[in-house]
């Protein structure tokens, strides 16, 4: 028999709903692959700010590392767009944050970033502490 402890942790997703914006739209009349770069760091803003109390959003901030994205299908003008991310792992200075795009039922885009926390006095790297961690987990 399975016991608790032996099974993996599921991070808590955040939802975000996102509304496509008419200048969203290229040339081939759906949402530009950039788009996706700038709906990525709207999500985590809005999940970070929901989540972290003021002391820490003051004191700590944000800056990305790397970008992963693989587009899937594209999303038109009129499509609502549901974005689910979750945090799946933090290590030293570093977190791993995954975004996954839906319209209609249909995943459209699925984003990986890795993100650096660093101290917002000094602009330096800061290891991500228990108060941080708790947040996402």
């Amino acid at each position: 028999m399975e016991n608790e402890s032996s099974k993996p942790l599921i991070p808590p997703v955040f939802d975000y709903t996102i509304g496509i914006l008419p200048e969203d739209i290229d040339e081939l009349g759906h949402v530009n692959n950039v788009i996706y770069l700038r709906w990525v760091q709207q999500v985590a803003a809005a999940h970070w700010n929901s989540k972290a109390a003021r002391a820490i959003t003051d004191n700590y901030f944000w800056v990305v590392l790397r970008h992963e994205i693989d587009y899937l299908k594209p999303a038109l003008l009129n499509d609502k767009i549901t974005a689910h991310t979750w945090v799946s792992s933090m290590e030293g200075a570093k977190s791993v944050r995954h975004v996954k795009f839906f319209a209609n039922g249909n995943a459209l885009a699925y984003a990986k970033t890795v993100w650096c926390l660093l101290d917002a006095s000094t602009m330096k790297p800061k290891r991500i502490g228990d108060d941080i961690k708790s947040i996402f987990t």
